[in-house]
């Protein structure tokens, strides 16, 4: 428990670490910005403390003089409330401080500073901490803890008399993982249907929602038992949630949520407000930067893997396959790995099983959840789950219409069509089972997502290319939909071919345009892949690729360049050098994101130490500066 609970906790770092050569961006200020602060102590090391979350509390007066001295204005919670529900405008500058798990230390060393500071603030607390039994202890990030790490009742009914701070609940026993797959991978509590050992199954839908009500319901009756007033807000741990706990917190009271994440928060009534974590004890200036730059575009580096190379029906095997993914994406170190979700065992494209439990395909194992998570856990990356849009035999499916039947050898993919009400609650169903039964930070959307002008178009057959383009689109964003039920801070990315970045006219025959997808999606993967389209695999064909994308609108901001390390004419392995040369030649050219599929990690290609260099995110061996 002691690693699970430490492990939980850094995955909220995921995405909030600034790289060493971030891209400097104009300064933005939004209307509202929520820091997430966690323990203050006196002690707390500069570089390697053994919580990561902690500050001490020189860097918290250091922050509370900084924000004071630059304009920042703090809020109540009261104030975001009424500002999201038309009432006052929040002030110019606004900044919400909130401070979560309830621990000695807000009472000691906190609420004396935000008298001293007259600053407002939300204190999220976890009942079932604050009732932890004299004599038992508990591991909490680093240490080891007792009844005396957190607050008593007493010191939250005299904090909640003075004025300054509203208590939220942090869940009564949510903040903890729960048993989310048939290997035991402890999952958010909050945010993962149970798995039970014993009977082989996941809770359903149902199960779920009276867990969660049961807990908060729990929790909000404790704090207005020694406040006298109920909690209107939960602050989620570990940051995860779904949208239906997000339901459920509505109905006992408590509609305003906090989650944590990097997205800039909005002022939307039931949305969830994502916060900054403060963590490893930043100086002044340094939390000063991340706020001034909370719009930055931070560079993706992105590797595809294939979840077929490491399923094996020997299990033993298979654990053999996943440490030696684990240990070579860990060695890389990319920002993000894209996961197969499906299983493709022929190389077809074509989904005929996948790897997590759902209402219309077979499962070849259910193997997704658990190497997603030991990869965001041990790898320290965000995971993808990476599924084909139209390329799916279903068993009961044989009389669902196609848009070009059978494909001959080596041509198109086999896709269903789209335009048919029941492929696409078929396929809705699927995606929305892989969402409720992983954790996945994205979805990408594969390359079987195009439209012949030879198809079968059906009702779609006198649209323009153009509007068939933005039809498939949104079938894709109906996907996406079904996924943020249970993963609402999905990011989204989807495959487009070359060809139509270079011939803007070959959107009639593909059904994709880059402008398109830029405004559609968190990333487009362009495939830089000339083997793909008949064309000649050289140098100048790179460069003038990368000029296309450059040449669009913000087109390299959310662009990653995707590089083949196989040949798909001759399926062959590129060789390393080849490869190298052309990661060098788009990023010369402007490039900020790129990635490459396949990793054959089982055989090391592309080689580790010759694609380090150019796929790692890590600022080794240049530390972050400290201020």
């Amino acid at each position: 428990m002691r690693v699970m609970r430490s492990l939980l906790f850094l995955l909220a770092l995921l995405g909030l670490a600034l790289p060493a050569f971030a891209q400097t961006v104009t300064p933005v200020r939004p209307s509202l910005i929520v820091l997430a602060y966690h323990d203050v102590r006196d002690d707390v090391g500069l570089r390697a403390d053994r919580d990561p979350d902690a500050t001490s509390t020189d860097h918290l007066i250091s922050h509370f003089d900084w924000l004071k001295a630059n304009g920042y204005n703090m809020v109540s919670l009261q104030q975001v409330v009424d500002a999201s529900h038309g009432g006052a405008a929040l002030p110019a500058n606004a900044v919400l401080l909130t401070f979560d798990d309830g621990l000695e230390s807000f009472y000691t060393r906190v609420w004396p500073l935000l008298r001293a500071y007259n600053y407002p603030a939300v204190a999220a607390i976890v009942g079932s901490w604050i009732d932890l039994p004299a004599g038992k202890r508990m591991p909490y990030n680093g240490s080891d803890c007792d009844r005396d790490c957190f607050l008593t009742w007493d010191q939250v009914s005299e904090m909640h008399k003075g004025g300054l701070v509203e208590f939220a609940s942090h869940s009564w026993g949510l903040h903890e993982g729960t048993n989310g797959n048939p290997q035991g991978n402890l999952l958010p509590a909050a945010a993962s249907l149970r798995y039970d050992d014993k009977a082989h199954v996941y809770e359903d839908e149902a199960q779920y929602r009276a867990r969660i009500g049961a807990d908060l319901q729990h929790s909000a009756d404790e704090i207005a038992a020694h406040t006298g007033v109920r909690p209107r807000a939960v602050a989620w741990p570990y940051g995860a949630y779904t949208r239906v706990g997000r339901q459920v917190a509505a109905e006992h009271g408590m509609p305003v949520t906090f989650s944590l994440g990097d997205r800039l928060p909005t002022l939307e009534v039931g949305k969830t407000i994502p916060r900054l974590l403060v963590s490893g004890n930043i100086t002044a200036n340094r939390l000063g930067w991340l706020l001034r730059h909370l719009d930055r575009i931070e560079p993706t580096r992105a590797v595809q893997v294939d979840l077929d190379y490491v399923y094996d029906p020997d299990p033993a095997q298979q654990d053999r396959n996943l440490s030696k993914l684990l240990d070579r994406i860990k060695r890389l170190h990319p920002s993000q790995v894209w996961l197969q979700a499906y299983a493709d065992p022929d190389g077809d494209g074509v989904a005929d099983a996948v790897y997590f439990p759902n209402r219309h395909l077979p499962m070849r194992a259910d193997l997704f959840s658990r190497v997603s998570w030991q990869l965001r856990t041990r790898a320290g990356v965000r995971v993808y789950a990476w599924m084909p849009v139209l390329a799916f035999r279903f068993p009961d499916g044989k009389d669902l219409p196609s848009l070009a039947g059978e494909p001959k050898p080596g041509g198109d993919h086999f896709r269903l069509a789209p335009y048919d009400p029941k492929v696409r609650a078929m396929i809705g169903d699927v995606y929305e089972d892989l969402a409720m039964h992983a954790d996945t930070a994205g979805v990408l959307f594969s390359d079987d997502a195009y439209i012949r002008d030879t198809d079968h178009l059906g009702p779609w057959a006198k649209n323009t290319p153009a509007q068939n383009t933005q039809a498939l689109i949104d079938f894709t964003l109906e996907l996406s939909e079904r996924m943020q039920k249970w993963r609402p801070q999905l990011r989204t990315a989807r495959n487009l071919y070359a060809l139509p970045v270079l011939q803007p006219n070959a959107e009639a025959w593909t059904a994709q345009s880059l402008p398109a997808f830029l405004k559609a999606y968190d990333m487009t993967a362009l495939m830089a892949m000339p083997q793909l389209d008949q064309q000649s695999d050289r140098i100048g064909w790179y460069k003038h690729l990368a000029a296309q994308v450059g040449a669009v609108p913000n087109g390299f901001d959310r662009t990653l360049f995707e590089f083949a390390t196989r040949n798909w004419r001759t399926h062959t392995p590129i060789n390393d050098s080849d490869l190298a040369q052309r990661l060098r030649t788009v990023q010369a050219a402007g490039a900020r994101h790129i990635g490459y599929y396949p990793d054959d990690f089982l055989h090391d290609h592309p080689d580790l130490e010759t694609i380090r260099p150019f796929i790692s995110a890590s600022d080794y061996p240049y530390p972050e500066p400290t201020r």
